[in-house]
């Protein structure tokens, strides 16, 4: 039923978008400018939130050798002993998933002994999907910018390089409907991983399908006005809005979906994009041993040292025998 939760919300939002192509003022206009102000909103509130909460603990997360003694060798990427190195294993981890890409995972055969195998394809199917996401979104940037750049113009040249279709298909399109196809089933198609999914799991994953559809549709099928399409967001960015007097059904269905990922995407896991970058596991360096790391959350405690508890109990120590360590000062035994 999980999933189920997911699709119906899914639907629901595809309905609504469906029904407000005839009023382009809303949908066309207010629906995705309110969506952009609580993505930009939600973003800014969420990383300072998360930049000014407190580090109690160092708890990078490490696989190899700490640096220690000068002759034993460490692990610079699993085990950084400075900022430099822990910069460079974040670095890996946003741009080539290098976590992922070590990632294993533990089955067990008939006799209950443990299987360990390697994840690689959800590495692979990870990557892609990103990638895929991210040129995509960078190449909608022509139609909100005239003319567009030069790189954008070579980005859009370099994902259309084969040209085996008019309109020229975009490798991108189908990389990204693959790989969201691949990491839905293996939600849907695993055991485990049914078991370990929410329905926050699968919103995401199906919104970006029916997003990834409903554009593919619009490109390849429907032929969807792209010179209105651009006037359109040519007008939001500007704040003049050119408004048909209704909007293609199946574009309509597209931009709603986008304004609800919009406005999802702050609140949700989708979040790591800019979580991963404040991690303490991932951003911190592995150096305990060299450099004392003190808990802010520590409070202000008054202390009472040996010296004091000697002087106050001075001459029932001396009584009893006991060695002083130190001598009180007149001021301490009045």
């Amino acid at each position: 039923m999980r999933p189920v939760y997911g699709l119906v919300a899914v639907l629901a939002l595809a309905l609504l978008g469906w029904f407000g192509a005839g009023a382009p003022w809303l949908l066309g206009a207010w629906v995705p400018a309110a969506a952009l102000a609580i993505f930009i909103a939600g973003f800014v509130w969420r990383v300072v939130r998360w930049g000014n909460a407190p580090v109690p603990f160092k708890i990078p997360s490490v696989a190899g050798q700490q640096a220690s003694l000068p002759w034993i060798e460490h692990s610079p990427l699993d085990s950084p002993r400075n900022g430099r190195e822990a910069a460079l294993r974040v670095a890996l981890d946003v741009t080539a998933f290098r976590a992922l890409f070590r990632n294993t995972r533990v089955r067990r055969d008939g006799r209950g002994a443990p299987i360990y195998t390697s994840e690689r394809l959800l590495w692979l199917g990870a990557i892609g999907f990103h990638y895929a996401l991210l040129v995509v979104v960078v190449r909608h940037l022509r139609y909100f910018l005239e003319p567009p750049p030069a790189l954008l113009q070579a980005i859009d040249r370099w994902d259309g390089f084969f040209q085996v279709t008019a309109p020229t298909l975009y490798m991108s399109d189908v990389l990204l409907a693959g790989a969201v196809l691949f990491l839905l089933g293996r939600r849907l198609l695993d055991r485990q991983m049914r078991y370990l999914s929410l329905p926050a799991d699968y919103f995401p994953l199906l919104l970006v399908a029916g997003i990834a559809g409903t554009g593919i549709y619009a490109r390849y099928v429907g032929k969807v006005d792209l010179v209105a399409v651009k006037g359109l967001a040519l007008g939001l960015v500007t704040f003049h809005p050119i408004l048909p007097t209704a909007l293609d059904p199946v574009f309509a269905v597209h931009l709603a979906l986008v304004s609800a990922l919009l406005a999802y995407f702050p609140f949700s896991k989708l979040m790591h994009m800019g979580g991963i970058f404040l991690s303490p596991t991932r951003n911190l360096a592995n150096d305990s041993r060299r450099r004392r790391h003190v808990n802010p959350w520590n409070p202000e405690v008054e202390v009472h040292t040996r010296a004091q508890w000697e002087a106050e109990f001075h001459d029932k120590l001396v009584a009893a025998g006991y060695t002083l360590e130190s001598e009180p000062s007149h001021e301490q035994t009045a």
